[in-house]
């Protein structure tokens, strides 16, 4: 069996400076098995993720840049390929994208149709040469679509409960790595906010009620979550969000998963 992953997700910059994605890639590498860069995330423009990738692995890390389909046509999906492919990055995850704060969405490309396009790669001249792109896609705690099977690796979406995690794992076997989404909620409101934006996401009342007098409530739980997910075996690894307790979550787990 291969060793359990950490995949952690990393806070992007809005402004053009790497200072704090840093700091963050150098904390968490104690604990990281690898990294994820998101992509305009949660709808703001942010640094391209294929730059912040290239400096995860100038580092020493190995990272995995994350591209929407909400921003991009064919023309602006094959630059994305070809900067990846000259700065030597070479895994993906391809998501729809949440709705942008700026702007509308393209609609040209589907997480389906990119897949379907880095397939096609291998014979085309522009690409010749260049080590085969491998490249992931999310999933919702729902039955997975035929056409998600062609991915390389899958991330689950984030769940505070492992039974729920277990039965869509034992409904939908595939053929390649899966990891199980864990996040930290930093405080009540944060809960709130998340509730809000995503009606499924579930998050336990007594988890809320004990962020209210304990800020690190958060985080013991998602570390408790982490090792549980281990122990079942159901799983490659996690999907890691640590958001801004990303110093903490890296102490905790550090001394967990010896």
């Amino acid at each position: 069996m291969t060793e359990f992953q950490v995949v952690c997700e990393i806070e992007p910059p809005t402004k053009p400076d790497l200072m704090h994605v840093r700091h963050q890639i150098g904390t968490l590498s104690k604990v990281a098995s690898s990294f994820l860069i998101p992509d305009n995330h949660i709808g703001r423009a942010t640094v391209s993720s294929v730059a912040v990738a290239h400096e995860v692995q100038a580092m020493g890390g190995r990272s995995i840049a994350c591209l929407n389909s909400r921003d991009r046509n064919m023309l602006g999906f094959r630059r994305d390929l070809l900067t990846a492919a000259a700065y030597g990055v070479d895994e993906f995850l391809f998501v729809y994208g949440d709705k942008p704060a700026a702007g509308s969405r393209t609609g040209q490309l589907t997480v389906r149709s990119m897949i379907d396009e880095v397939r096609s790669l291998a014979e085309d001249k522009a690409f010749s040469g260049v080590r085969p792109f491998r490249v992931g896609t999310a999933a919702g705690l729902r039955p997975l679509p035929a056409w998600k099977h062609a991915a390389d690796f899958m991330f689950v979406q984030v769940s505070f409960s492992l039974d729920a995690l277990l039965r869509w794992r034992d409904a939908n076997p595939v053929d390649m790595p899966v990891y199980a989404g864990v996040m930290v909620i930093a405080s009540a409101a944060h809960a709130r906010r998340l509730a809000a934006a995503i009606p499924d996401i579930d998050i336990p009342a007594d988890l809320v009620e004990r962020l209210d007098g304990d800020r690190l409530a958060g985080v013991e739980t998602t570390c408790e979550q982490v090792l549980k997910i281990r122990e079942s075996g159901a799983f490659d690894g996690v999907h890691l969000v640590p958001v801004a307790r990303y110093r903490e979550v890296a102490a905790r787990l550090e001394q967990a998963l010896k």
